[in-house]
């Protein structure tokens, strides 16, 4: 079963698991996996979503044996992606870490998604169990958004991150740059004229990131490939895409898995493209929350430490355990 929400839209939308036809499918940031419900989505019943009972007891123990890092850990690892980002002249690395929580007897994830649904409505809210995956997440970046009648493409660059209330900084300015010169040089290659924001501040929960929108007319054609050119974005990667991608899986203690993938969701209108991030893999005795931070030679380990625990808080704080 999988159950979700929209940016900006409070109806509840489930799939009808009519064979022959998959509107939702997960991709795994390395691109090998891929994971889909059968059916068109449609609206969920509310009085039915009542009754359905998501509990730890509904999902799978935690079979994985996975230790989290300490900060300790962390913090050298972080030292050592520094080094490498200075020895060869690299914009920014994207690493990422697993926050594993286990101090609770019990949780209610249809109540917590609930929570996180309320706590974040300008976000795709999901969660979803298919008896070996059950995974929860709330995520605004869009990597891609494309409609079928006026072939308009949308997607944005998203990247840097502060507490809401603190300034931007050179290094956040320099983290979003490249992001957004990686975009509008791929539209550049399947559109003539491209429509460019200003930067501006997107509002996460208590933290902040910098965004600029991009808009082309693209060829239906071309959508596949400029989304599997866009994924991954510098924003979860880094540059050059191929040899930082080496790197995270050398510096990187756990597989990403879905963690920095994307969602597909298509209707008759519409194709929208999510990239899954503050999300988490459930399990009966423990939540693996996943959580990342663009370092560039201006970072700061303790401060990217920092910025890790507060984008766990979007999962953490909307469990509701027992």
């Amino acid at each position: 079963m999988i159950y979700f929400k929209l940016p900006f839209n409070e109806k509840l939308y489930t799939t009808n698991q009519k064979p022959g036809t998959d509107h939702v499918n997960f991709y795994s940031f390395d691109g090998l996996r891929q994971l889909s419900f059968e059916g068109d989505f449609i609206e969920a019943d509310p009085v039915q979503f009542e009754q359905v009972i998501i509990t730890n007891e509904s999902v799978k123990k935690d079979d994985s044996r996975f230790n989290p890092e300490s900060k300790d850990e962390y913090l050298q690892t972080l030292q050592e992606v520094i080094e490498v980002i200075k020895e060869n002249e690299l914009p920014k690395i994207v690493l990422s870490r697993r926050k594993i929580f286990k101090n609770f007897n019990h949780i209610d994830y249809k109540e917590s998604f609930k929570n996180m649904c309320q706590a974040y409505p300008n976000a795709f809210r999901y969660l979803f169990n298919d008896g070996e995956n059950a995974w929860m997440g709330a995520f605004s970046e869009v990597l891609g958004k494309f409609n079928k009648n006026t072939h308009e493409f949308e997607t944005m660059s998203l990247a840097g991150t502060l507490p809401v209330s603190e300034d931007w900084s050179k290094k956040e300015i320099e983290e979003q740059q490249p992001v957004s010169s990686y975009i509008r040089n791929i539209l550049e290659t399947y559109a003539e004229n491209i429509e460019v924001s200003e930067t501006y501040d997107h509002i996460s929960g208590n933290i902040k990131h910098l965004r600029t929108d991009f808009k082309v007319t693209i060829q239906p054609e071309d959508l596949d490939t400029i989304i599997h050119e866009l994924h991954p974005t510098p924003a979860v990667c880094g540059i050059p895409k191929d040899f930082c991608k080496k790197n995270i899986q050398q510096f990187e203690k756990f597989p990403r898995e879905f963690y920095a993938g994307y969602i597909k969701i298509e209707t008759d209108d519409t194709v929208q493209y999510f990239v899954n991030l503050r999300c988490a893999k459930l399990y009966q005795d423990s939540v693996h929350v996943f959580v990342g931070g663009g370092i560039t030679t201006q970072s700061n380990p303790e401060k990217e430490w920092t910025e890790t625990e507060l984008k766990s808080e979007a999962v953490l704080k909307n469990l509701v355990i027992s």
